[in-house]
């Protein structure tokens, strides 16, 4: 018997298993991972970036968490020396639509405490001689990191503090009783007081494994990067961003100076059909009839035909591709777009064909299922963790909650 079960050993299932063992010293923590090493997936594949929270509604808590979520990944990594850079970010307009885009989020950050400064046309070329636009917000505190590295770190801190983590073992059955909640993987059993899962872009198959009552299913979104050629790796100093669309769910393509040294370009977001099959073409039987035969996903598709489209379009043609890039960097060729590994997005989405775009919860009386972490997930994954954390500590009947 162990006192808690957290599965899920992406940076949101480790954050909140180390703030359970922090609040809770001498408890017995199990933690179940279906992979052979923690971070392998959402955590694993995104583009490294610790957000300020520039673009959430003030006061919300996807604002709060981002802010919080901002100043303990770096104080994380001071204390464990993990490398990150402080590079900053610039969000550039490159039309009078787009630039009054950007005053629209310099008052929103604003409102949100962020430091955020506005850039000149003259000054942009001046910081970034490479990029082209109209104007720009400068967002000074964003930085970058390996968020693989971090989950190693949090998987070491965990172990030191005596908890067993398993990999390797995917979750099969989860059978809730008056006392305990059971868990198999892989012809093994465990039992625990109170379960949590985060279980990413499984969320929905283990919520409903538990028997929680559950309305969305996962929908996966492919996010196609390239990488620039190592000549261009200084092509930028700062993240370039394009101002984003309000009426579209993603950033837009960016260019992103990775930990690494390298450059990459992207994301889009195209619909996937394999959870976990980042090469081109992947395809799963289950993940696709999943997808076909819910009806929530016919109506998100309907809702967003011509977004849909366009994404299509540039997943197809690097060509169209290209043309997003270079409206602010009008130097960058065909040829610079090469190969980098694909990202997935886990977006939950409703029965109504709605993506849910804030923090879901699900559960019962001994579960909690972390149906939805929106992004930034990573940057605000030790907040989150916190969060979470207080939900299964707290003297409550249910552990249902959404606070989306």
């Amino acid at each position: 018997m162990h006192d808690f079960c957290v599965v899920g050993g992406g940076i949101v299932g480790l954050a909140t298993a180390l703030e359970l063992v922090r609040q809770r010293p001498g408890a017995s923590l199990l933690l179940l991972e279906k992979e052979g090493r923690v971070g392998m997936h959402q955590t694993g594949h995104n583009s490294g970036v610790i957000h300020a929270g520039i673009y959430y509604a003030p006061g919300s808590l996807k604002a709060k968490l981002c802010v919080e979520g901002l100043s303990a990944t770096k104080a994380f990594c001071d204390e464990h020396g993990i490398a990150y850079d402080t590079c900053g970010k610039l969000i550039v307009a490159t039309n009078e639509v787009e630039l009054r885009r950007t005053e629209a989020l310099y008052e929103r950050a604003t409102a949100n405490g962020i430091k955020l400064s506005r850039v000149s046309a003259g000054e942009l070329g001046d910081i970034e001689p490479n990029i082209t636009g109209i104007g720009a917000l400068l967002s000074p505190e964003t930085a970058i990191v390996s968020y693989r590295q971090i989950c190693e770190t949090m998987a070491d801190l965990l172990r030191e503090a005596g908890a067993d983590i398993r990999l390797g073992k995917a979750v099969t059955r989860i059978e809730e009783e008056t006392d305990r909640v059971r868990i198999e993987a892989d012809g093994e059993a465990w039992s625990a007081r109170k379960l949590v899962c985060c279980g990413g872009l499984q969320a929905d198959r283990l919520a409903r494994l538990a028997s929680a009552k559950v309305d969305f299913r996962i929908v996966p979104f492919r996010g196609e990067y390239f990488v620039l050629p190592s000549a261009k790796s200084r092509i930028v100093k700062h993240l370039i961003y394009p101002a984003p669309d309000p009426d579209l769910p993603f950033l837009g393509i960016h260019l992103t100076r990775m930990i690494d040294g390298s450059v990459t370009v992207g994301p889009n977001a195209v619909l996937g059909l394999s959870r976990e099959g980042y090469p081109r073409l992947s395809f799963n039987l289950r993940d696709t009839l999943d997808l076909v035969t819910f009806k929530g996903f016919w109506k998100l598709v309907a809702n967003n035909r011509r977004h849909a489209a366009a994404e299509l379009r540039n997943s197809l043609w690097r060509g169209g591709y290209l043309e997003e890039c270079r409206k602010y960097c009008p130097s960058l060729t065909i040829d610079d777009l090469q190969p980098y590994p694909a990202g997935i997005r886990a977006q939950a989405v409703t029965s109504r064909g709605e993506a849910i775009h804030d923090f879901l919860f699900a559960g019962t009386d001994r579960t909690l299922h972390v149906c939805n972490a929106p992004s930034p997930a990573a940057t605000s994954a030790i907040p989150i963790g916190r969060m979470i954390a207080a939900k299964i500590l707290g003297e409550r009947t249910s552990m249902v909650a959404n606070t989306g």
